[in-house]
């Protein structure tokens, strides 16, 4: 399903316009965009989603061509973990 697909199912199952549907999926991300940026707290949507800023400590690898180890340093990452309904809708139940 890309956007517009889900933008016309939530406009279909909310009984809104897609305009609206579309504005508020963007929010959703905005917000969820800025809370994973600052990273002092995650957004749990309960039994369903839970999203977090995580860290990566640095760490030595390999250049796959030519062997030779590289450096990768420290940042940050994205945690994305599956609530018990999306667990249990994913298992066809």
């Amino acid at each position: 399903m890309n956007r517009s697909e889900l933008v016309a199912a939530l406009a279909d199952r909310a009984e809104v316009t897609r305009k609206d549907a579309d504005a508020v999926l963007a929010a959703f991300a905005e917000v969820v965009g800025e809370v994973v940026a600052k990273g002092d707290e995650k957004v749990t949507i309960p039994g369903f989603l839970t999203v977090e800023r995580t860290h990566r400590a640095a760490r030595t690898a390999r250049n796959p061509q030519t062997g030779e180890p590289i450096e990768i340093p420290a940042g940050f990452s994205v945690k994305v973990s599956a609530g018990s309904k999306l667990k249990e809708a994913a298992k066809g139940k």
